[in-house]
């Protein structure tokens, strides 16, 4: 009898569930390669090569949680990266270090990212933290995001406790830090938010990342949307690289190649947002790819099935995004009427072909009713191709009008 009880005792605590744990990417920023600036039109902006100094970047998290892991990325290095230490912190206030299998320091293997060990922080909805990370040896940066409209900074020696930074270089970019996951509790959306209940990931170029929105403010239309989701338990993240295409590399590689990783790989990811084709449109003859052919909608439209391929393989919900207009851009062969006839071909194939789960027309919300091959000009950012702070905010209601279906 005593044994029996014995055994009973021991299969229940084998059958005993650990604590739940809910990680949810509640940030992001999509790494890319450095390219060689050299016969392109845009330079990186970033330093080519780091040593003994410290890199902070400060992100606005999505949903909040319990704990959080950091996620720092070397996916398109060519040798390990090291990481002499790393902290993480609210924005201005004293760090807390991170461990990586309980050391305070890791390699980065080449093609890999590095994924914290859990840390206990409870932590707030659209809190801002900042992290720190302290690059002791020679370590050329072959790993970035472009632009992302939030200035980091760079200081010399190991400045990682260091609350706040007086006497810092501005890095005008992303050196390492590609993600933000928390532990969030499991049901927390609310009802009306409950059908996207996990996370929405924004897939898309420039327009996604957030050119023409304020610097350092948060008002890219997924930081506009992760204000009115994520409240209700739902969090939003951003994986938009400035220049992506959806069949061709330069400023990142296509978007087929790096979809799963940056979207369906993502802790949670239940729903994406597809906002790409405009520079598959715009560079072909422009300064950016002077010698290219072309695009056509054929084309385009095989690669959006690609992408749709991918999600529903991953039961990831899919909503395609019309292309907005973008006549008058001062960029040089980037917007002729040919190409506008194209934008306008794709975006009804977009509409009406009802392979996406739901479509955002991002077109006619943006689109001047006189003259639609150009932007409203309360919506510009006065550049004709990417939309201004109110632009991005109504494209987050169109978003959400959207996700309200589901």
């Amino acid at each position: 009898m005593k044994r029996y009880l014995a055994a009973a005792a021991l299969a229940a605590i084998i059958n005993t569930p650990q604590a739940a744990e809910n990680w949810l990417a509640t940030w992001q920023a999509s790494p890319h390669a450095v390219w060689d600036s050299n016969g392109f039109a845009l330079p990186t902006g970033v330093p080519a090569v780091l040593e003994r100094q410290t890199v902070r970047e400060t992100a606005r998290i999505s949903v909040g949680g319990s704990r959080l892991r950091v996620v720092l990325s070397n996916r398109y290095g060519t040798q390990p990266l090291l990481v002499g230490e790393a902290r993480l912190g609210r924005a201005g206030e004293t760090t807390r270090p991170l461990t990586f299998g309980g050391k305070a320091s890791v390699v980065i293997q080449p093609g890999a990212p590095a994924v914290s060990d859990a840390l206990e922080m409870p932590v707030a909805v659209l809190e801002k933290l900042a992290v720190s990370v302290y690059l002791p040896e020679r370590t050329p940066l072959a790993t970035f995001h472009w632009g992302a409209q939030q200035t980091g900074a760079i200081m010399a020696g190991n400045r990682t406790a260091d609350a706040t930074l007086a006497d810092a270089q501005p890095l005008h970019g992303r050196a390492l830090l590609s993600g933000i996951w928390v532990d969030a509790p499991a049901g927390a959306a609310t009802a009306t938010a409950a059908p996207a209940a996990g996370v929405v990931a924004a897939f898309g170029d420039s327009i996604t990342d957030g050119n023409g929105s304020t610097p350092d403010q948060d008002r890219r239309w997924p930081d506009y949307l992760a204000a009115r989701l994520s409240p209700g338990g739902v969090a939003v993240v951003n994986a938009g690289i400035s220049g992506a295409r959806l069949l061709g590399d330069r400023m990142g590689v296509n978007a087929a190649a790096r979809f799963e990783q940056d979207v369906l790989l993502q802790p949670g990811v239940r729903t994406a947002i597809v906002l790409m084709g405009i520079n598959d449109i715009g560079w072909p003859q422009s300064i950016f790819a002077p010698h290219e052919a072309p695009m056509t909608a054929d084309r385009m439209i095989a690669a959006y099935r690609q992408l749709i391929a991918q999600a529903r393989a991953h039961q990831v919900r899919i909503i395609g995004a019309t292309l907005p207009p973008f006549e008058g851009t001062a960029i040089d062969d980037y917007y002729t009427p040919a190409k506008d006839a194209l934008r306008r071909q794709v975006n009804q194939w977009i509409r009406e072909s009802n392979e996406f789960d739901a479509v955002a027309d991002m077109d006619v919300l943006l689109r001047d009713p006189q003259q639609p091959s150009r932007m409203q000009p309360r919506y510009d950012s006065g550049d004709h191709l990417h939309p201004g702070d109110a632009g991005y905010e109504a494209m987050a209601a169109e978003a959400v009008r959207v996700l309200s279906r589901y």
